[in-house]
């Protein structure tokens, strides 16, 4: 299971409404208590409640990520009928140009911000496959963007329906159901369009006004005006291997590790894309230590034992340690390695293939 999988598996669940604790096995158990299995997604079975809103890793654990510097989003007018510029995108010279990657990537995506002044992308990841998310912060209060295949409109918007009776809402021309959790609290589905439906959650001290305002000012964008708008941390396509190369300064890295298929991550900011990029690394070296026990090549398995010791001290996690819990979920499969055992779950843990 992919780390954007994961993270879906915790928000489509909306684990406060299903007691299903006793069948997790893994890691950090007192937050993954709280998540229903992969095999259970979907199965809504009692009415949806609002879980608590934190910010996850893609991967396993719960954090919380604000990005240092991050971009203030305000869209200029443009011609009628047309959406402007962001105002914080180059403006002078030759236009900036993307790779094909990042233009596959934005285009694929609903391409959606907030055209009010002080609103600021703090939260990206995924972008690769059929999903996605973009949260912004403005003083107390977050809305956050989740876009999902279409195919799974249906069943989502089922299970709203415990909620409550929705209203009909449109967010630049694009028709939705507004549903509300209470007099602070909303959710809007959009509808499937061009293959994909979107999910808008708001987080802190909301009223019904502030967020019907804001909602008039949502706008969709072309994909060089919304990779314009991300702030400069967050890694493209294009800026995945300079940033691989800082991520794996010291990292020992598995046989075979492949580091030109990082720019297949997707865009993500720096704590996703460095768990991103361990996930790999990590699962890399188990299966040579899987292969390594099997051939009975002792030499294998001690290099793979001190590899994953030394993610102890491997620089990105130490530093991702201080903003979030994926380095002790890393660490745990690490030891455990060390000691001769792994738990089945490290697949999912991990988010290994």
């Amino acid at each position: 299971m992919t780390e954007e999988h994961f993270d879906r598996l915790v928000r489509e669940a909306d684990p406060a409404r299903l007691d299903l604790v006793g069948q997790l096995d893994g890691v950090k158990q007192t937050l993954l208590g709280e998540i229903m299995s992969e095999s259970t997604l979907g199965r809504f079975v009692q009415p949806p409640r609002r879980q608590p809103r934190v910010r996850r890793f893609a991967g396993v654990a719960a954090v919380v990520v604000v990005l240092a510097g991050v971009l203030a989003v305000s869209v200029l007018p443009g011609e009628p009928g047309e959406v402007g510029e962001v105002a914080s995108a180059p403006s002078a010279g030759a236009p900036v140009v993307y790779s094909p990657v990042a233009m596959r990537a934005a285009e694929k995506n609903p391409r959606l911000l907030i055209n009010q002044p002080g609103w600021k992308a703090t939260t990206v990841y995924g972008f690769t496959q059929e999903m996605g998310t973009i949260t912004f912060r403005k003083g107390g209060r977050e809305l956050e963007f989740d876009w999902y295949s279409a195919d799974g409109y249906a069943d989502r918007y089922a299970d709203r329906l415990h909620v409550n009776r929705p209203k009909a809402v449109q967010v630049d021309g694009w028709p939705g159901d507004q549903f509300e959790y209470s007099a602070s609290d909303f959710e809007v589905l959009l509808r499937p369009r061009d293959g994909v439906f979107v999910e808008l959650q708001t987080g802190g001290d909301w009223s019904r006004k502030e967020f019907a305002r804001v909602l008039a000012n949502v706008v969709r964008v072309d994909a060089r005006t919304w990779l314009g708008a991300l702030p400069p941390e967050v890694v493209i396509p294009e800026r995945a291997l300079a940033r691989a190369a800082e991520v794996l300064a010291d990292v020992p890295l598995p046989p075979g590790f492949d580091v030109a298929a990082l720019v297949d991550v997707g865009i993500n900011d720096p704590y996703q894309f460095g768990a991103a990029v361990t996930s790999r690394v990590g699962c890399g070296w188990i299966a040579e230590w899987q292969r390594a026990r099997a051939s009975g090549d002792e030499a294998g398995v001690r290099r793979t034992v001190e590899a994953l010791r030394s993610s102890h001290g491997w620089r990105v996690l130490r530093d991702m340690d201080k903003a979030g819990d994926w380095p002790e979920v890393f660490w745990e499969y690490a030891d455990e390695i060390a000691t001769g055992t792994l738990r089945a779950s490290y697949s999912q843990g991990l988010g290994c293939a």
